[in-house]
């Protein structure tokens, strides 16, 4: 074994940070259009500007908060006991799970899907632990839950994005003033905004540079933070110079400015938090192949990342979302269901309190999921005949497809690695 890593370890070092940087660039081309469909979606802002917002954020999130120390099994979906015998499997697979998994991230985008990055890594390390050492190495039970999570994780955006969306509609859009509603409610949906997306940004983001807040400093935190949004935006509302007296219509687009302002602030914090938590999905897997080698077949159930893993897995994600992004946006904000900033709105801060309720409850959770179910709640509360049946049809199945698709490839470069170095 030891062998094998004097023998090829630069070579596996090298080809794992190649594919490493594949996985990283799907997740770019893939889940972080997801962040910023809806407000592409929405037209707050344009796809150029969307790329420039996200490539800041995703990468400060990446690389100031992706952390310093990363697990090793991603998820713990594997028991990495099994292959303490035979180390160099576990860097055979893990290089097999990257290119597997970065290659379904890439036909997925290709083809406007907005799958889960997650699960698409996960499905391609359980395919070369079952066949590598056998079945038992697999967690199953985390593999159910994943499962579970395809119908639960939708089901609660949706349903928080229901009510979001139409209590705006009964307290701002379907009254005598909009405007003047608008002015005296905004500002309350403000705070729960800031409450929530700071609360994702400290809770997915921050605990990885080395500020850790216990829960009820994290809420009080928060609920700072939301308090201060929401006096702020009321001071800014306040200010707004339109026509009191003009006709619905030009209220209605007056009212939706601001709601496009508040959209653009949350999807730079979902950026952020998405860049500093998803980044391990690629850098996870290389992190551990560099480790074994380096160590000479030494497993560790952590491991530091070497200084140039980081800024990889980061670039990664940015040039995937800049080259590739554009297909699985227009996906999210404009094929499901006709987004609006308010409608856009609901669906972020929906998706944003779902990811801070799983990650209260330790729910296995997928942000695209909950994205996509969040949107489909807004279209829900206008009626069904708001939404795209096909295309929310074509997303269900890529999801059932995701984790099968990453093991049975997984399955396959494994043995082709294993053929090429041998064992």
């Amino acid at each position: 074994m030891v062998d094998i890593f004097v023998t090829y370890g630069p070579w596996l070092i090298a080809i794992a940070a190649a594919f490493g940087f594949l996985m990283a660039w799907g997740i770019g081309a893939n889940d972080v259009a997801n962040a910023m469909g809806t407000s592409v979606g929405s037209n707050a802002i344009t796809i150029k500007q969307a790329i420039i917002i996200a490539m800041i954020f995703e990468f400060a999130g990446a690389y100031l908060a992706g952390g310093e120390v990363t697990s090793t099994i991603r998820n713990g979906i594997i028991d990495a006991s099994y292959f303490t015998e035979v180390p160099h499997l576990l860097v055979y697979g893990m290089i097999a799970a990257l290119l597997a998994a970065g290659i379904w991230l890439v036909v997925a985008s290709a083809l406007g899907w907005p799958v889960s990055t997650t699960h698409s890594i996960v499905g391609a390390i359980i395919g070369f632990a079952a066949v590598g050492v056998g079945s038992e190495a697999v967690a199953w039970g985390k593999v159910t839950g994943i499962v579970g999570s395809w119908i639960v994780t939708p089901a609660i955006s949706g349903f928080i994005a229901f009510l979001i969306f139409q209590s705006a509609q009964k307290l701002i859009f379907n009254t005598d003033n909009p405007l003047e509603n608008a002015k005296r409610y905004v500002p309350f949906y403000m705070a729960l905004a800031g409450f929530v997306m700071s609360l994702v940004t400290i809770k997915k983001g921050l605990k990885h540079v080395g500020l850790h807040f216990s829960p009820l400093e994290a809420y009080a935190l928060a609920i700072a933070i939301g308090i201060a949004v929401a006096i702020v935006g009321k001071l800014f509302i306040g200010r707004l110079k339109m026509a009191e007296k003009a006709d619905r219509h030009t209220q209605f687009a007056n009212v939706e400015k601001v709601f496009a302002v508040l959209m653009v602030v949350s999807a730079c914090c979902m950026a952020f938090a998405h860049g500093s938590n998803d980044v391990a999905n690629a850098i996870g897997p290389l992190a551990a192949v560099v480790s074994v080698v380096n160590s000479g077949g030494e497993i560790a159930s952590k491991s530091a990342l070497v200084w140039w893993i980081l800024p990889l897995g980061a670039f990664g994600i940015v040039f995937g979302l800049a080259i590739f992004g554009k297909r699985v946006m227009q996906t999210i904000g404009k094929n499901i269901t006709h987004l609006t900033p308010s409608r856009g709105f609901a669906a972020e801060l929906a998706a944003a309190s779902t990811v801070v309720i799983a990650s209260g409850t330790g729910l296995p959770i997928s942000t695209t999921q909950t994205l996509v179910g969040a949107v489909l709640g807004v279209g829900m509360a206008r009626g069904i005949a708001a939404i795209n049946i096909g295309v929310v049809r074509n997303i269900v199945v890529s999801w059932v497809v995701t984790l099968p698709a990453g093991a049975g490839l997984s399955i396959i470069f494994f043995y082709i690695i294993w053929g090429v170095f041998g064992g």
